[in-house]
């Protein structure tokens, strides 16, 4: 037996899909709405969604939120989400429901935007950005919001499409490299 469970519209005359396809603790289903501008979660135990829309004066017609990070969510209540259009991230509050803007994310060594392509976190909900556009690694912290840059042993790896293990590796195609690599 297959059973469809539509997910909610959030903007009427907007594409319709999703880019990602999370679980969090409780095995719920979490999922980026791309161009409707919003997240959803789907409770398995009740099969209802719960959406939360990024506020109005965030979104665009261009709004993409294809990426978002629900690991950890269960250690501190957040949800990271990325926002493709301008590359900012935001970080949804399941206490108050409020989303918080961290804006677009730069390498303080050069003041180049992270392209990051994927949001990871770890067993702290620390944030990690795998910058396609180049070879960092970025970890943001959960608790300061502070940012720290890491390079990967190969140049121009355009690190991408990671994940977090039970160990707090983590493990990531280096695009360009033709590898696979392991923070």
């Amino acid at each position: 037996k297959v059973t469809q469970y539509p997910i909610p519209e959030n903007k009427k005359d907007f594409p319709k899909g999703t880019l990602d396809l999370e679980t969090d603790a409780n095995d719920d289903l979490w999922i980026g709405v791309m161009y409707q501008g919003s997240i959803a979660k789907f409770d398995r135990a009740t099969g209802k969604f719960q959406t939360w829309a990024i506020p109005k004066e965030w979104d665009s017609d261009a709004g993409q939120l294809g990426h978002l990070a629900v690991y950890a969510t269960h250690v501190d209540k957040k949800v990271w989400i990325k926002n493709s259009d301008g590359n900012n991230i935001y970080r949804l509050d399941l206490a108050t429901n409020k989303i918080d803007n961290l804006g677009q994310i730069f390498d303080p060594s050069t003041r180049r935007r992270f392209g990051s392509y994927g949001i990871h976190s770890d067993a702290d909900n620390n944030l990690y950005l795998l910058d396609f556009s180049s070879s960092n690694i970025g970890r943001i912290d959960a608790k300061t919001k502070e940012l720290k840059v890491y390079v990967t042993p190969t140049p121009t790896s355009r690190p991408r499409r990671g994940r977090v293990d039970e160990q707090g590796r983590l493990w990531f195609a280096e695009y360009q490299g033709n590898a696979i690599g392991m923070f």
